[in-house]
């Protein structure tokens, strides 16, 4: 077990960023990244559909052979209970938890803001998170342009500083003002630089990236399931796209991709045929 992958999933590139996190606390793993980018972006759709998707994309990983999954979606994250239910005894983690404890470290009595997809939003997974350990207050916006925005590399300029200012002011103005303004979507830290200048002075960004890489740590010394050895080449599967996720993936991941680390797969196709029928598939 020690010397499999870590899987990662995400909706599309934005879970590289917490893969970028993980790369740099546990040199020696080899991760397993999935990217559904043929069914991008999750922040819009039902949580019957996103349950669906992240089943699906979970079994391909643990078909590869993984020791530990990270669901580097927040989206998908709502879905935790129901992952760690079906892929048991293998470990999950999502990002949501961890963001949550951030938030609160960095303030402990609030307000705190949330900014994220719609499905994020409208399913209060943050919500309950940071009121399952205090009862500081917590205000929320959805910001879904910024999903194809940071897709598109549009990350700084005229353009990506009006729409942040679009969904930030309103935010911002609540009383008594947010000190801490969590990054609720993995895409959402490339735009780090305009989200920081739309928030203002004494606003704590927090993206959940690094507590979520510590929380795999402390868990793979818990269950004796560190890697040994040196670092392996990591691997990439992708449901669309792949000359487009190796280019643009650079951007989230910090570092060259190589198209030939890239595979695409078709998620449907591993299904057994029963659920396709069940799924009307």
């Amino acid at each position: 077990m020690n010397s499999l992958p870590i899987g990662i999933f995400d909706s599309g590139m934005g879970g590289l960023t917490v893969m970028r996190a993980l790369t740099h606390r546990l040199p020696r793993e080899r991760f397993l990244y999935l990217g559904d980018m043929a069914r991008l972006p999750y922040g819009t759709k039902s949580a019957d559909t996103v349950r669906r998707y992240a089943l699906q994309a979970s079994q391909a990983l643990t078909a590869r052979g993984v020791k530990l999954l990270v669901i580097a979606c927040n989206t998908a994250s709502v879905s935790l209970d129901a992952l760690q239910q079906a892929l048991a005894p293998l470990p999950v983690i999502g990002v949501i938890e961890p963001g949550a404890r951030a938030a609160l470290e960095a303030a402990p009595q609030g307000p705190i803001a949330v900014i994220a997809t719609e499905g994020t939003v409208k399913g209060g997974a943050y919500v309950r998170a940071i009121h399952g350990l205090s009862t500081a207050p917590v205000v929320q916006q959805a910001c879904p342009l910024f999903v194809p925005m940071a897709e598109e590399g549009l990350t700084d300029g005229a353009i990506a500083s009006a729409v942040a200012h679009r969904y930030l002011d309103p935010l911002m103005a609540t009383m008594p003002r947010p000190r801490a303004l969590v990054l609720g979507c993995t895409h959402f830290p490339v735009l780090q630089s305009v989200i920081a200048e739309a928030a203002g002075e004494g606003v704590t960004l927090v993206d959940s990236a690094a507590t979520t890489a510590e929380a795999v740590a402390r868990l793979l010394a818990e269950r004796n399931l560190e890697s040994a050895g040196s670092a392996q080449p990591h691997r990439f599967l992708v449901t669309d796209a792949p000359d487009r996720f190796a280019r643009v993936g650079e951007i989230f991941l910090g570092e060259t991709i190589d198209p030939g680390s890239v595979e695409q797969i078709d998620l449907q196709s591993l299904e057994p045929p029963a659920a396709r029928v069940l799924q009307g598939g």
